[in-house]
């Protein structure tokens, strides 16, 4: 008598209760890391390190507060650590698309520009980092766009639109805002990327931090300490 396969999982990959919501996903999720494997033996690498490839999701769904949308990962090997716009924090010098949101957080809020781009402190406190791709190939943006993983981002935005607030959705350029329709009801800001190519038209000034810190405490939560302070443990 042969002994069913159990379907594929992705408990132990992210937190517990991402896991049961994306749960649908898991089947797409364990092909693409498989794909990436095979291409990667075969020459062709990916970014960030697998380990890195789903770090969005390992802070608990229920604490996710804001969500702060991006395009794919930055395309540099040793800067992609799994969470949108964010870096190791020994880089440098940081990327221009980070030290744009940097700029832009000193003159929304008077917060210093902080030495070093990983953004875990805005992660613990359940800003969620997610990019709509997970993955690139090394020096070509774009490059793993149309595998999959904007259904798999797409349901995870969809279960927090579900899940109701307290939530606010940050949308920074195209790629972002068309998630817009997966987020029906949830408070948005909307703006160009940070990106040196598109900032100049409409992100600088968009004051993207105390608009959504006043959408919090209109919904009875606590505004984010944006912070950066020292570089995350994980």
């Amino acid at each position: 008598m042969s002994v069913p396969i159990p379907p594929p999982s992705l408990r132990g990959m992210m937190a517990d209760d991402w896991a049961g919501a994306l749960g649908p996903e898991a089947p797409r999720v364990h092909a693409l890391l498989a794909e990436l494997r095979v291409g990667a033996d075969a020459g062709r690498p990916f970014l960030p390190d697998e380990r890195h490839v789903l770090r969005a999701f390992a802070r608990p769904l229920r604490d996710v507060r804001v969500v702060i949308v991006g395009q794919d990962p930055y395309p540099t090997p040793h800067h992609p650590i799994g969470l949108a716009f964010a870096v190791d924090a020994a880089v440098r010098p940081l990327p221009r698309s980070l030290a744009n949101i940097y700029r832009e957080l000193h003159d929304d809020l008077g917060i210093p520009p902080a030495a070093h781009g990983d953004l875990s402190a805005w992660a613990d406190q359940g800003v969620l980092l997610l990019n709509r791709v997970l993955t690139v190939a090394p020096g070509s943006p774009g490059s793993h766009r149309g595998r999959g993983w904007e259904d798999v981002t797409a349901r995870a935005l969809r279960v927090l639109a579900e899940r109701g607030g307290p939530l606010v959705a940050v949308l920074w350029g195209r790629d972002a805002a068309a998630a817009g329709s997966v987020l029906e009801g949830v408070p948005t800001v909307v703006s160009a990327h940070p990106s040196p190519l598109s900032a100049g038209r409409g992100f600088f000034g968009s004051r993207p931090f105390s608009r959504v810190d006043a959408m919090l405490r209109a919904q009875g939560a606590a505004p984010i300490d944006w912070r950066i302070g020292a570089p995350g443990l994980d």
